[in-house]
């Protein structure tokens, strides 16, 4: 049975998106310990190696298309770039607001980029489904209170997030022209590797390896193996199957996740607007993938 036939595919979003949700304060312990850089050069490494080894268990081919290079080279540069505003908005930004940001403007930002290049009018299904995104977002971000304080400081980092994350998603639809997705994510992950590396202080990394307590490494392989290796790479998996604007519908889960695993794990303050937007965020999923009525 293939993947893309079976009722695995849309569970196996919602997982991802759960875990997502689980990696924002888990991302929050991790730059305690070393800059942005630094944990997401740890991250890549880490997801690329544990990345390879569930490749080769399950013999997916690792080859991919020449002609795929240079989406792969492009990917990657976003995807990096999203690492590195994801850690330093974290850092020195508001991670509840901004990465409410993040995951619910990035959605409706993908669907107007593929209206757009498609050169077409919203249904009136999707219309409906981003009013709801927007009014969502709305109540996630408590706007008519904490408009001013969205981009203040490093949280201008997730907005940019948003907006690569829209791109990435495009060329990650594309991906499995030119091989198995999953490979390609594999690749990518390399390549993110290598970019980095060319900026990092390797004794300086080197001596975080060997100070870093369990508490590091947990969040670490979390980050790596399980957000990175294996939900987002089942994310770019679902955009070569369904597309990117619908499978970036469901990023309308992801900050209610956040914010429920935020209160769970380092004590946020889960308030009422987060509660009501993530409500409406989970209808706008539904609505955005309801089939269009002849």
């Amino acid at each position: 049975m293939k993947i893309e036939k079976s009722k695995l595919l849309y569970p196996g979003i919602v997982a991802s998106m759960l875990i997502w949700g689980l990696s924002w304060p888990s991302g929050k312990i991790l730059t305690a310990y070393a800059s942005p850089l630094h944990i997401a050069l740890s991250r890549f490494g880490c997801t690329f190696l544990s990345s390879l080894v569930l490749l080769s268990i399950l013999k997916i081919p690792l080859k991919i298309n020449q002609k795929g290079v240079l989406y792969l080279i492009v990917a990657s540069l976003l995807m990096t770039l999203y690492s590195l505003f994801f850690f330093t908005g974290i850092q020195h930004g508001m991670p509840g607001a901004g990465g409410v940001l993040v995951t619910t403007m990035t959605p409706i930002f993908t669907y107007i980029v593929s209206i757009i290049l498609a050169k077409r009018k919203p249904t009136q299904t999707e219309t409906i489904g981003l009013l709801l995104g927007i009014i969502a977002s709305s109540f996630l971000l408590n706007i008519w209170t904490n408009y001013d304080e969205i981009l203040q400081s490093g949280n201008i980092y997730f907005l940019l997030s948003c907006i690569t994350w829209t791109f990435l998603s495009r060329i990650t639809a594309r991906s499995q022209q030119y091989g198995s997705p999953m490979a390609f994510s594999l690749w990518m992950y390399l390549v993110c590797s290598l970019f980095l590396s060319g900026f990092a202080n390797f004794p300086e990394l080197f001596k975080l390896y060997q100070q870093a307590d369990h508490r590091f490494w947990v969040n670490l392989i979390f980050n790596a193996v399980i957000n990175t290796g294996m939900a987002t790479t089942f994310y770019f998996f679902a955009t070569s199957k369904l597309g990117a604007a619908r499978t970036s519908s469901f990023i309308y889960i992801v900050p209610f996740a956040a914010a429920f695993f935020s209160w769970l794990i380092i004590d946020e303050k889960l308030v009422w607007n987060t509660i009501v937007g993530g409500t409406l965020g989970i209808v706008a999923v539904w609505v955005l993938n309801r089939k269009e009525k002849n």
